[in-house]
């Protein structure tokens, strides 16, 4: 992954990534409980690696978790610091690569890395040294939530992009409209594709477009088991969104004891 033009993609969303949302309070409560679900126990010790502006951090805070977030993108980790102060919550947060965190062994109970944060990771070299660093960080039985899009599907389907989603600003009611072209011509390798993330804001009676361009990794779900079986996980489950309210497949695995 090249991690300053990831950085520089979050960089650029943070002031605007909540737009993606029809209600991202209402969004923020519900992933947090799903993964305060799976967590199954009462105040744990938990890092969000990958915590963009804050929605699951935020939400499992809200749940009565000690959270820290971490994040490639400065600005967005510091919004998420911000947002959680405003909403009277404990929140530290650093900007981080999660191939590197910046954390004593054995320092969480829990490591949440979602929404399709880990396939920003363009190599297995690079998953293998993010899963090792989220596998040092954790405590023996410690859990490990990792969240991607469904890609085994995707690679089956190709879509060439996402409908658009047309939302009303809570405080203006004007409408904003978000909307992603995936480039299903695939990088020479077939594994990679590119994504163009396309936002149109209104701007005095006017649309100001904003678009915003990186890469992924269309990591199917055995292949990441694998590479997290390799890192040391053990009690590896793929649960799906049917199954436990979160928006995306999440793997579940474990420490040893």
């Amino acid at each position: 992954m090249a991690g300053t033009s990831v950085a520089h993609f979050y960089d650029e969303l943070a002031d605007d990534y909540h737009l993606i949302y029809a209600d991202w309070d209402a969004s923020i409560r519900r992933q947090g409980n799903a993964l305060d679900a799976l967590i199954g126990r009462d105040r744990a010790v938990v890092l969000d690696c990958s915590c963009g502006i804050g929605t699951q951090a935020i939400g499992l805070a809200l749940r009565g978790h000690g959270v820290t977030g971490t994040d490639i993108s400065p600005r967005a980790a510091a919004r998420a610091a911000r947002e959680a102060a405003d909403r009277s919550l404990s929140l530290r947060t650093a900007a981080a690569d999660m191939r590197r965190l910046p954390f004593p062994d054995g320092r969480f109970d829990t490591v949440v890395c979602a929404d399709n944060s880990l396939p920003h990771l363009l190599t297995e070299h690079d998953v293998r040294a993010a899963l090792a660093e989220m596998r040092r960080v954790l405590r023996p039985a410690g859990l490990l939530l990792v969240s991607t899009r469904p890609y085994d599907e995707l690679l089956r389907d190709r879509p060439a992009s996402t409908p658009p989603q047309v939302h009303r600003v809570a405080d203006s009611g004007e409408r904003t409209v978000t909307f992603q072209l995936w480039h299903w011509h695939w990088h020479d390798d077939g594994k990679h594709y590119d994504l163009e993330h396309f936002q149109l804001l209104p701007a005095g009676g006017e649309w100001r477009v904003q678009v915003r361009r990186t890469t992924y990794w269309a990591l199917a779900r055995d292949r990441l088991a694998d590479l997290a079986a390799e890192a040391g996980f053990i009690g590896l489950a793929w649960r799906m969104p049917q199954e436990t309210g979160f928006f995306q497949p999440l793997l579940v695995a474990r420490t040893g004891a």
